[in-house]
């Protein structure tokens, strides 16, 4: 049973109490990522979320790891571009603990200056590591030239310089202008009940103050090219086109697209690129969406020597699929979707993510029912008509990283789309 509540300072409270289960999962999702930074802010957010397990005015570092450990919980945090999340998962009796744990370092974080050096040291540590992976930092890039010049197109990581530069007041500053009631969502699901996580969040949260309402850049796909040469085994191949957001019906559409174009073993881009042309080893298509926009992303990883056939075949198929998309391809994919959410909400984690994501987009928690519906009412006309804005778009990035002297670039593909 799924249950919605708000208290009076504007922090939601939603819970889904799921019958049989011995433990559960709950945290609390601000809605304040990545795009939510100014220029001079950009990796502040993720810096953040690593700063409150450093401890706070109630617990030590060492303290808040053993405290969940100790009854064999777990706890973690995560930023996005639109969310920052802190979540655990603990047995039943233990949610009270989880719970006051997850309140002191997202409310009462000290941002001791030591702490912040050695945290510092460890971002630029994952900085590092982001570059050195190739099929990372290409989506980073990818995101860059659709969206250039927003807060929505930068790393969430942020630049080394940025990172290098941030400070207490920097974070207390962050923290003052975005961690308010009304931008929390308080998700809990399994062996829960509702009233009482009602109950600790008032104790917890009840007392803080409302902020004011703080408006983010809305985003605008731009679109453009950017291609890093290096010396790697593989060209990291990334091309994206303007998708629909959450918020849009179409969006069951686009992913429907994305998985028979691209989506799995049986898809159109697999079977042509990958199993008869032995182009690349592996490639594949998604419709990623934001609360005002998306994007259709392909990737391939291709050899040097491939990777021209690889991105002139790759629009040929957006082509094609605009005509002889087929029935069975389309019914394929919708059943991957229904499939793919039904099974990821087994768990009491994806549960409680589930519900604190769609709060956060919608204000309200669809019946999986409705979703359900909506996936099953994509049909062939519509899919092909998607098919065919896609390869109409003027607007489209691309993104490569490798030996990729040889790869198309962005014009030539779009007159080859046009074409």
């Amino acid at each position: 049973m799924i249950r919605f509540d708000t208290l009076p300072n504007g922090v939601r409270v939603v819970t889904e109490h799921m019958p049989g289960l011995e433990s559960a999962s709950l945290g609390i999702w601000v809605t304040a990522g990545g795009r939510h930074e100014r220029a001079e802010q950009n990796g502040i957010a993720h810096f953040l979320e690593h700063m409150a397990f450093k401890g706070t005015k109630r617990r030590t570092a060492l303290q808040i790891a053993e405290q969940i450990e100790d009854v064999g919980g777990y706890l973690n945090a995560y930023t996005s571009r639109e969310v920052t999340a802190y979540y655990a998962r603990v047995l039943k009796n233990d949610v009270p603990l989880a719970l006051d744990v997850i309140a002191d370092i997202v409310l009462n974080p000290v941002f001791d200056a030591r702490e912040i050096e050695v945290e510092r040291g460890v971002i630029l540590q994952e900085i590092g590591q982001a570059l050195d992976t190739p099929d990372d930092v290409v989506f980073d890039w990818l995101q860059e030239v659709a969206f250039p010049d927003q807060p929505i197109g930068r790393s969430i990581l942020g630049p080394a310089e940025r990172v290098r530069g941030f400070g207490q007041r920097d974070l207390q500053g962050f923290v003052g202008e975005h961690y308010t009631p009304e931008r929390m969502i308080l998700a809990a699901a399994g062996a829960i009940d509702h009233d009482e996580i009602m109950r600790m969040a008032e104790a917890q949260f009840g007392h803080l103050p409302r902020g004011s309402w703080q408006a983010y850049e809305p985003a605008g796909f731009v679109g453009g090219e950017r291609r890093e040469l290096k010396s790697l085994e593989q060209v990291h191949f990334t091309l994206g086109l303007e998708g629909p957001s959450y918020g849009d019906d179409l969006i069951y559409t686009a992913q429907t697209y994305a998985g028979a174009l691209g989506g799995g073993m049986s898809s159109r881009l697999f079977q042509e690129l990958r199993e008869k042309r032995g182009l690349c080893y592996s490639i594949y298509a998604s419709a990623g969406a934001y609360s005002d926009t998306g994007m259709l992303t392909i990737y391939a990883g291709t050899s040097a020597e491939e990777v021209e056939g690889l991105a002139l075949l790759t629009v040929d198929e957006l082509k094609r699929a605009v005509d002889d998309m087929s029935a069975d391809e389309v019914d394929r994919a919708r059943a991957q979707m229904k499939a793919g959410l039904l099974m990821g909400l087994e768990g009491a984690s994806a549960r409680a993510e589930r519900l604190a994501r769609q709060v956060a987009i919608w204000n309200r928690v669809i019946p999986l029912d409705e979703t359900v519906d909506k996936i099953d009412a994509v049909d062939l006309a519509g899919v092909r008509d998607f098919a065919a804005t896609v390869v109409t778009q003027a607007k489209s990035a691309l993104a490569l990283y490798g030996p990729a002297d040889t790869a198309p670039g962005l014009d030539t593909l779009r007159e080859r789309l046009a074409a």
